[in-house]
């Protein structure tokens, strides 16, 4: 390499270079894994899983039956007693 190559395009190797260090613009394994950690956990507090839903979308089915059940004993207690 030529020496006035080098000393024309020094500086903008070096600001290019501390920027990257500045603005972080390349992730290290390590920080990856902590930040994948963190949006799992934070997924974890805010959702539920596939088989809890199932299970409380059954909980609800067996709840509208039951509702139902008793609301078609009262309309059939009402009609016997001749009550409108």
């Amino acid at each position: 390499m030529d020496r006035t190559f080098l000393h024309k395009y020094a500086p903008i190797l070096l600001v290019s270079i501390a920027i990257v260090f500045q603005y972080n613009l390349f992730v290290t394994p390590e920080k990856l894994e902590q930040t994948h950690r963190e949006i799992l956990a934070e997924a974890a507090q805010i959702y539920i899983t596939k088989p809890e839903f199932d299970s409380m979308k059954e909980q609800i089915s067996n709840i509208n039956k039951k509702l139902d059940k008793i609301y078609d004993t009262l309309i059939n207690e009402r009609s016997s007693d001749g009550t409108n």
